[in-house]
């Protein structure tokens, strides 16, 4: 966290191809606060970004005096900064089930994603059968819930939601008739409001 001068408004700067991106722009977006949003590629690198963030990287999240540089710091900012619609669960019990939910999908599906975008073709191949297998794995559990293990919308499906919309982009295919609930999980998050307005440009391109 750095102190930086005062502004007036909120400023995102975002890898419009970046997942970890795009699940703070749905939380942004589910929460309708007015933001600006700062493209930023490898050919458009604003310069101030070194000065707030240490590693350069994005997302990369400026409110007033305050720059947050990790995604699930900056989702769980928005959810308290702006209450309205809730995207955590009231009781603590759930709430930590929650965390414990998006940690897992960072340490297990996160690089895998990575991995196959960036990595060798024998670690791509290889992460791109692990994270095929784990996606049926897990789709009875939206048989009985709507949501990730919830019957609301909440900050697990916004780190979840831009690793199944890449799937095209992933090269990977899912077995429609074994994943049926995983489906109509997809069909119901993708089909929400905040997550179309989320998307980028690029990522509309990825479905479209």
């Amino acid at each position: 966290m750095g102190v930086v001068a005062k502004r007036s408004s909120m400023i995102f700067y975002s890898g419009g191809e970046d997942h970890f991106s795009h699940r703070v722009r749905i939380v942004l977006a589910e929460k309708g606060v007015a933001v600006d949003i700062v493209e930023v590629t490898d050919d458009k690198h604003p310069e101030e970004l070194a000065d707030l963030n240490p590693y350069n990287s994005v997302p990369t999240l400026l409110d007033r005096d305050l720059v947050l540089y990790e995604s699930k710091v900056m989702m769980e900012y928005l959810d308290e900064r702006f209450p309205h619609p809730p995207l955590l669960p009231v009781y603590p019990v759930a709430r930590a089930q929650s965390r414990l939910w998006m940690h897992r999908i960072e340490r297990e599906w996160c690089p895998m994603v990575d991995r196959i975008l960036s990595g060798s073709k024998k670690e791509a191949d290889k992460a791109r059968k692990e994270l095929r297998e784990s996606l049926i794995g897990i789709s009875p559990i939206f048989e009985d819930m709507p949501f990730f293990m919830s019957e609301e919308f909440t900050l697990v499906d916004c780190c979840l939601a831009p690793i199944l919309w890449r799937l095209p982009a992933l090269n990977i295919e899912l077995p429609e008739k074994q994943v049926r609930p995983l489906m109509g999980y997809m069909e119901r998050v993708f089909a929400r409001d905040g997550f179309r307005a989320a998307l980028s440009e690029a990522e509309r391109e990825i479905r479209p």
